[in-house]
């Protein structure tokens, strides 16, 4: 195990007892919120800026952390990020937040950990597909009969 994979597992249990895999999905889910908000083309124009201009909020990034996990995992979405200890949208903002005091992520001034607090109802949100603020994304649904 690297030294990186500690310090990771130490930040998480510290932001609140959240598991490691849980880095990985916030990770992915903001370069998909990135990408939702500011277009693929603009991400790569960015990429080697070292700016804020691909910034997104925290409720954008809930919203888009909702649509990554709807997308990856359908309907065991609740069920994947219970078991990370994720049930609030409040806990994508505690994680955020430890992996920016550890340096791993950035913010701006104008960021805050209230910024994540009741975005949405994860019992609510994740029972059957959502409406999406990514429009690539449509659930479907099927008569069954």
């Amino acid at each position: 195990m690297s030294e990186f994979e500690v310090d990771l597992k130490s930040i998480l249990s510290r932001a609140g007892g959240y598991a490691p895999e849980a880095y990985r999905f916030i990770s992915d889910g903001l370069a998909h919120t990135v990408s939702s908000v500011h277009g693929e083309a603009a991400v790569r124009q960015a990429e080697h800026v070292d700016d804020d201009s691909l910034h997104v909020s925290g409720q954008q990034l809930c919203l888009g952390l909702r649509d990554y996990a709807l997308q990856r995992y359908g309907l065991l979405a609740r069920t994947v990020l219970r078991k990370w200890n994720i049930n609030h949208t409040e806990d994508f903002g505690r994680i955020v937040f430890a992996l920016v005091e550890s340096g791993l992520m950035r913010k701006t001034e104008d960021d805050h950990l209230e910024d994540f607090q009741g975005v949405y109802d994860f019992d609510e949100e994740f029972v059957e597909p959502a409406p999406t603020t990514d429009e690539a994304f449509t659930p479907t649904r099927r008569a069954i009969g």
